[in-house]
């Protein structure tokens, strides 16, 4: 065999080793492909039905929402109808109770002072501690 031969033989062999190997490569990426393609197919049909699902879900949710808004401004009306319900019966009875209560304030204080301090003082009390008796923390009188 001459070198050429021997050179022809090796390129041969070369060629046949990655020829095999790029159909090895070829076949696993015709198998990566179908794999895909079925996933994708899977995907596709179990997405659907959740797609369908979601827009019921939110379909509904809006509907909540609206519910939720028309309260609000129901509650919102209620609000400032006791709000101005409040300050029409502050302002009707709110002067007038005032004034009667300061002058029944005024009649109660006029007719205690005529009273004797002295007798409607209590008397101190007195407790025990460890069997002797003690006089309780003297209190001093609020002026009136």
């Amino acid at each position: 065999m001459t070198g050429g031969e021997v050179a022809g033989i090796l390129v041969a062999v070369f060629w046949a080793i990655l020829v095999s190997f790029l159909a090895v490569v070829l076949v696993r990426l015709a198998q990566t492909l179908k794999a895909t393609t079925k996933l994708v197919a899977d995907v596709t049909e179990q997405a659907v039905p959740l797609l369908a699902d979601a827009s019921a879900t939110v379909r509904s949710a809006q509907t909540q929402l609206d519910r939720v808004d028309a309260i609000a401004s129901d509650v919102q009306e209620v609000t400032s109808n006791a709000s101005a319900l409040s300050t029409t019966v502050a302002s009707t009875f709110g002067g007038p109770l005032v004034k009667v209560a300061a002058f029944g304030y005024g009649v109660r204080k006029a007719l205690g002072r005529g009273r004797d301090e002295a007798s409607t003082a209590p008397a101190p009390a007195r407790r025990t501690v460890v069997g002797r008796t003690v006089p309780s923390a003297r209190r001093r009188k609020q002026k009136g």
